[in-house]
């Protein structure tokens, strides 16, 4: 995938979080040429979609993606609250082995949050 391609497809996207998020990852992947979750660890023991954890708020939820070591990720739909979503995987972080690197993602932007989210 080229990063024309990425940026025409995601950008006229207006599909919902749950229909979009990993799908929006896969292209990254292609589009920065390295394997998708399946493809490095197809038992998810390490690198997965859905990562479950537990809340440090309490209660159960799901990084969208986690990669042991390395990052959680969490999607959000379009101009939804990058905060909430930073607020979000941070009660995860904890059970997902406190990954040196948060991203928070609303499929047209990006934003890597190793210390938090900016004013």
């Amino acid at each position: 995938m080229t990063p024309d391609e990425f940026i025409a497809k995601w950008k006229a996207a207006e599909l919902k979080e749950r229909s979009a998020a990993q799908e929006h990852f896969i292209d990254l992947c292609r589009l920065l040429d390295e394997p998708t979750p399946a493809d490095s660890d197809p038992h998810g023991e390490w690198y997965a979609f859905e990562k479950g954890a537990s809340k440090t708020t309490g209660g159960e939820g799901w990084a969208d993606v986690w990669k042991r070591g390395h990052f959680a990720w969490e999607y959000k739909g379009k101009r939804k609250s990058m905060r909430a979503a930073f607020a979000q995987l941070q009660q995860y972080a904890v059970a997902l082995e406190n990954p040196p690197l948060l991203v928070v993602c609303d499929i047209a932007i990006t934003h890597p949050l190793a210390n938090g989210p900016k004013a």
